[in-house]
């Protein structure tokens, strides 16, 4: 389906990008302005040197033997330093777009990160982290390098062609009309390929994405990948997607190279008629050999930016197909707003009542038909049931990551929708099966949500994690740093961690995602004690595959195809000996 979007993918709207493109500069305007004035000067410089040198030219030709050197270099070193002069300028020019260019981009990526960090979980469930991460980095990338480069060269050439024009007019206005006569041809051909090369650029764009996102799956699953001796499959499948992304870059690149040499093939059949032209019109007396020279010059500085255009043109698709792709993102619906009335859940209990909740993912196919379940303040309920039957889906409405499509979700008696989001979520303590910590120190990982907490805080969570001791061993202790995804310790270190970080969390609220799964019988029974003592006063929900493990439970709610089908202690459940027994039973037999 991914491969099939990026081949159907057509741009929407090139000018309202190209308008929401510039609308990033327009902070820097002060400075655009600076370098457009500095690109009149450096351009006016360098019209000048074709004039000098016609000049000297003539005072060549003009001596008949007798050539006056001086008038000669006059016109040269004049020539020389308008040229020097006007290189300078060209450099101050680049260095202030480059950094137009980096602060733009930088602006760009904060307000797509902003975005990223207000959108729904929702958009991470349907794409891929890796086309993301593209569009993050690669894709404004291209847009930062076509405002560094490109800017620049669209004020240098308008300015150049402008003045050639100019120049080419006051020499010789027959030579003129046959030099403007690539003009016409340039704007028809360019319009056309422009037609062909930008659905290509935006397709290049969309199979990067793809490639970047298969790429981060496998590198986060390679062990699973070797432990299945399933390399040569995974290459197979990368050949193809790394294929079909550069069968995308060549497609856009073939078109888009043309552009180039066919304006050039268009410029030396102008120049061929000029030559032409103008040798008559020598021959007949009605133009200076200087003059003749001047206007070639005037010409090629009239078709160079005419043959850079074209390239830029190029360049310019490729940054909006890029630009396409990462105000798509920006313009993704982000969250529901609060309401206006919302308030902020405080001095919560943790009284949790689910009143026939109806929801599902898509709206054609519903998860949980309805649901209810009360959960009393400080009680512990495990929600068990087989894959699939909505035991993850209650905890995203219980978070609020989604909102129910029917019904309510009350905490302390009051619906979450009537709150704000930040206070449902801060309301709970999350420690999940997928561990997740950061490159820093061990301490700011357990501290990760208590900005204020002190090592002894952090100590005190660790011993009852029961991973004070691994810490001290460390060569930092408390300060040693985690390198990125927790790479440098165990997977049930990292469990552990995020244990401890929820035992420092103050939430009255806990959810636990088979908290223990990644270490051993005789630590599981020493964090379940410790939990055990967490828990005192909390309402507890935890989601369990081992059933052993939550035979404690005040209330053992037992989903299936999304309906509680039981519900009671591990004890009355058994006695019925009904679905719950069974699963029970599956487990150890």
């Amino acid at each position: 389906m991914a491969r099939r979007d990026a081949i159907m993918y057509k741009p929407k709207d090139s000018r309202g990008t190209l308008r929401r493109l510039l609308n990033f500069l327009g902070p820097f305007k002060l400075l655009i302005l600076l370098v457009a004035v500095l690109c009149v000067i450096s351009n006016l410089l360098s019209l000048w040197g074709p004039n000098l040198a016609g000049s000297a030219i003539n005072e060549a030709a003009a001596g008949k033997g007798q050539v006056n050197f001086d008038r000669v270099w006059y016109y040269a070193s004049r020539m020389l330093i308008c040229y020097v002069a006007s290189s300078l300028l060209t450099v101050s020019i680049h260095a202030i777009m480059m950094n137009v260019s980096k602060r733009a981009a930088k602006h760009m990526r904060q307000n797509v990160f902003d975005k990223l960090m207000r959108l729904p979980v929702g958009y991470f469930d349907r794409n891929q982290a890796g086309d993301i991460i593209s569009r993050v980095s690669y894709d404004i990338d291209v847009i930062s390098t076509c405002m560094a480069t490109d800017v620049v060269s669209i004020l240098t050439s308008t300015v150049t062609v402008v003045g050639s024009v100019v120049m080419m007019i006051s020499i010789s206005l027959p030579l003129s009309a046959v030099a403007l006569f690539s003009v016409p041809a340039a704007v028809i051909y360019t319009s056309h390929m422009r037609k062909i090369t930008q659905p290509r650029f935006v397709k290049r764009s969309k199979n990067y994405g793809i490639m970047n996102g298969f790429v981060e799956e496998m590198l986060s699953g390679q062990k699973t990948i070797q432990a299945y001796a399933y390399e040569d499959q995974v290459e197979e499948n990368f050949d193809r997607i790394n294929t079909n992304a550069a069968d995308a870059y060549y497609d856009a690149d073939r078109y888009g190279v043309t552009i180039g040499p066919t304006m050039g093939s268009i410029n030396n059949i102008t120049l061929s008629l000029i030559a032409l032209l103008g040798s008559i019109l020598f021959m007949g007396g009605r133009i200076s050999l200087g003059s003749i020279s001047s206007f070639v010059l005037y010409s090629r500085k009239f078709s160079g930016p005419i043959n850079e255009i074209a390239n830029i043109i190029n360049e310019l698709f490729s940054a909006l197909a890029a630009a396409e792709r990462v105000f798509a993102l920006l313009d993704e619906e982000e969250e529901l707003a609060d309401a206006r009335d919302a308030e902020a859940l405080r001095d919560v209990r943790g009284d949790v009542k689910l009143q026939h909740v109806a929801f599902g993912y898509d709206q054609a196919k519903t998860i949980i038909h309805d649901l209810s379940l009360q959960a009393d303040a400080g009680k512990l309920v495990a929600i068990v049931g087989p894959t699939g039957a909505g035991k993850t889906t209650i905890i995203n409405l219980l978070m609020r990551f989604y909102d129910v499509d029917s019904g309510a979700v009350l905490v302390d008696q009051k619906d979450i929708r009537d709150c704000t989001r930040r206070s449902v979520r801060r309301a709970y303590a999350m420690v999940l099966q997928d561990t997740w910590v950061f490159k820093g120190t061990i301490f700011e990982n357990i501290a990760y949500g208590r900005e204020d907490a002190t090592m002894e805080e952090v100590v005190e969570a660790a011993k009852m994690a029961h991973i004070h001791p691994f810490i001290m061993r460390l060569p930092q202790e408390y300060q040693t740093v985690i390198s990125e995804d927790g790479g440098n310790i165990s997977k049930g270190q990292k469990q552990l961690l995020t244990i401890a970080r929820a035992m420092l969390y103050d939430a009255r609220m806990l959810i636990l995602d088979e908290a223990t799964s990644n270490v051993d019988t005789s630590t599981e029974r020493e964090i379940q004690q410790a939990m055990r003592k967490l828990m005192e006063g909390k309402t507890c929900f935890v989601i369990a595959h081992r059933l052993s493990t939550i035979q404690h439970a005040d209330l053992i709610l037992v989903l299936n195809d999304g309906d509680v089908v039981e519900q009671g202690t591990h004890t009355a459940l058994m006695g019925k000996k009904g679905f719950y027994y069974r699963l029970y039973r599956s487990q150890f037999e």
